[in-house]
């Protein structure tokens, strides 16, 4: 299962790569890559609540292979057009939109899947070792999209991505365990209620959730910004914008080789709040940068302190969520987390044609400082954690 996610993460990962440089050579435009984005999370926001109620009545094993199955075609129709030389921006953002759909009702059953294959007192070790694989497709897969896009064009990269997406599809067709739901005897409404209601009685979870959601809007637009800094700031290629990213996931797999290193710590809530200090001021370091040695360490640290934010409240809303409500609780934890992706692509790209991409993410980087301070020295319920 590790394997196959891992694969399947560097395609991706190629993938991102390529699609964003093919969108801004097409167009240079800044609106369309984060219009790209957003499609890519909008449906994540919009269908994750009733992904998460169809991971708790039926197979999650099944709910993955089908997500699969989508992404991959996705990946293979955007092939056959770039290499017949007839894709426009319309048919990348469409797919996007598609990908994004599968990714909705993958993604929680995914994150439900993971706890019933491990005991409960190695949730942290776990949460942080899947998300190693995570960071290390993060690392290889832009490395070789910049690469294959010097050497060889786009084509490659998505042709690949389309290929990997069989080794997930073998792990989970040899996985043992199946998640055999009891039949529910209510609606898909009510089971959706059942799963908001069980979220309002924690007293931290909607902290977390608003923080998740938080976090990704105002981290996410730098990723998506990193082309517009290596062609109009730095002036260089692929091979750079390839270089920044991979740099940026040597940072993220150091932070998630810490969290596993740490396992069940005490203070998890005001560990993450700190390391979401440094996450702002990473991202401030990076858009005020014109020296490109220290935008690469800019980016390892963002990587570092992203991926311990993310693997400390993931793991501590798991940890408070009980296995029959799993699917409906990281549904909304994913509706938020990836949620967020889209809304900050879509403010950024109203706001970067007017104010440069270096005002906007100096800013994005400010208020996550912000943010962080509040919940450490006002509204405590997650520094208690």
């Amino acid at each position: 299962m590790w394997f196959g996610a891992c694969t399947s993460s560097i395609g991706t990962w190629m993938q991102i790569v390529a699609q964003g440089w093919l969108i801004y050579r097409l167009s240079h435009s800044a609106f369309l890559l984060a219009l790209d984005q957003f499609l890519a999370g909008i449906p994540i926001f919009l269908f994750s609540l009733l992904g998460g109620v169809l991971a708790d009545r039926a197979e999650r094993r099944k709910i993955l292979l089908g997500s699969q199955y989508v992404q991959m075609a996705s990946a293979g129709i955007l092939t056959l057009l770039v290499a017949a030389g007839w894709v426009q921006v319309w048919h990348i953002l469409c797919l996007s939109f598609v990908s994004g759909l599968a990714q909705a009702f993958g993604g929680p059953a995914y994150q439900a899947l993971i706890p019933t294959l491990v005991d409960r007192e190695d949730m942290p070790n776990a949460i942080a070792l899947n998300s190693i694989q995570f960071n290390m497709a993060i690392t290889i897969g832009p490395a070789l999209a910049g690469v294959a896009l010097a050497k060889l064009g786009e084509k490659w990269c998505f042709g690949l991505n389309a290929v990997s997406f069989l080794a997930p599809i073998i792990s989970l067709s040899l996985i043992a365990m199946r998640y055999v739901p009891e039949k529910p005897t209510e609606s898909i409404f009510a089971s959706l209620k059942q799963g908001i209601s069980f979220l309002r009685r924690q007293d931290s979870m909607e902290a977390l959730i608003l923080l998740a959601f938080c976090m990704t809007a105002l981290t996410m637009p730098m990723r998506t910004y990193i082309p517009v800094f290596v062609k109009d700031i730095f002036h260089r290629g692929p091979e750079t914008y390839g270089n920044l990213l991979s740099l940026m996931g040597i940072g993220s797999i150091c932070g998630s080789l810490a969290m596993a290193g740490r396992g069940n710590m005490h203070n998890k809530g005001r560990f993450a709040l700190i390391m979401l200090i440094g996450l702002g001021g990473g991202i401030a370091g990076f858009s005020l940068s014109r020296s490109l040695p220290l935008s690469y360490a800019m980016l390892m640290a963002v990587g570092t302190c992203m991926m311990a934010v993310f693997a400390t409240v993931t793991s501590l809303v798991q940890l408070i969520t009980t296995n029959e409500m799993r699917g409906r609780v990281m549904s909304v934890y994913n509706t938020a987390f990836r949620g967020g992706m889209p809304m900050g692509n879509l403010l950024s790209g109203w706001l970067v044609p007017a104010l440069t991409a270096p005002v906007v993410l100096s800013a994005n980087g400010l208020l996550l400082i912000l943010l962080a301070l509040y919940f450490l020295l006002v509204q405590r319920r997650v520094a208690a954690l």
